[in-house]
């Protein structure tokens, strides 16, 4: 069964239900990630990169607008009240994309990582594209059509973090130690992304999205292939170390980016920008 538009999406309850917690996910994920992208916004290892992340964060926070549109269509509110005026709690990004680039803040001495985020950045890109590519099908239409545009940019960045990551791996005894521990970091908490929450069954069996177990699997090879090349692999399996932000688990780093993220809108709600 296909889905052309809200409407007929709207006829079928557990279709729609599934949708908007999927929409949510996707949202919800790329709004933080791109936020703390913006972070490092002057503090870039060299200005080449300053101006590279900052696209790359600029077409990610692009991406959250356009899944934050679609719920707006299937009757969620307007875009910005989703994005800007909703609790932490109602907020369902993986917890390991809300937490800080590192000690101190923007403001006062940044102590941040880069090594966590070539590698939270290279991780969640290759789980993006593999749902990217999972929902050129999707059974919702315009989240198809949406999907197929965003693919585009999405190649860009992979290339972009999969030279970080190497350059890193391949350089000098500190960067290495430094990139091994991010490596662990992420993957004690990356679970959190793959998992698709408790609306994954209803999402797979509406096929809005292939199943948390297919790509899952996908993504596991996609970096064992890197990682492999690089001579490294963390022990066990993608842990969810921090909570499951899928059900609304969250820490205080998101309490504290959306209170920034929205601070201005907050104000005037209803002002026209």
């Amino acid at each position: 069964m296909t889905f052309e538009n809200a409407e007929t999406l709207s006829q079928n309850k557990e279709a729609l239900s599934a949708c908007k917690a999927l929409l949510y996910q996707l949202a919800d994920d790329d709004f933080l990630l791109a936020y703390r992208g913006s972070e490092w916004l002057g503090l870039a290892p060299h200005i080449e990169e300053d101006v590279a992340f900052s696209s790359i964060s600029q077409d990610t926070m692009g991406h959250a607008v356009m899944f934050y549109q679609l719920l707006e269509e299937l009757g969620e509110g307007e875009a910005d009240r989703i994005s800007h005026l909703r609790t932490p709690a109602e907020f369902r990004n993986a917890i390991l994309l809300e937490m800080k680039n590192g000690e101190g803040s923007y403001v006062e001495k940044p102590d941040y990582d880069w090594a966590f985020a070539v590698v939270r950045n290279l991780f969640y890109d290759y789980a993006k594209m593999i749902r990217l590519q999972s929902l050129k099908s999707s059974s919702y239409e315009p989240l198809a059509h949406m999907a197929r545009r965003i693919i585009s940019e999405e190649y860009y960045h992979l290339m972009h973090w999969e030279m970080w990551f190497r350059q890193l791996m391949t350089s000098t005894p500190e960067a290495r130690e430094r990139m091994e521990q991010a490596i662990r970091r992420v993957w004690s908490d990356f679970g959190g992304v793959l998992t698709t929450g408790p609306e994954g069954k209803q999402i797979a069996a509406a096929g809005l999205m292939e199943s948390e177990e297919v790509l899952t699997e996908r993504w596991i090879q996609k970096v064992s292939a890197i990682l492999n090349e690089t001579g490294f692999q963390p022990e066990g399996e993608p842990g969810m170390k921090s909570g499951n932000g899928r059900t609304g688990e969250h820490t205080e780093d998101l309490t504290e980016a959306l209170a920034i993220l929205s601070e201005v809108y907050r104000k005037d709600p209803a002002a026209q920008w």
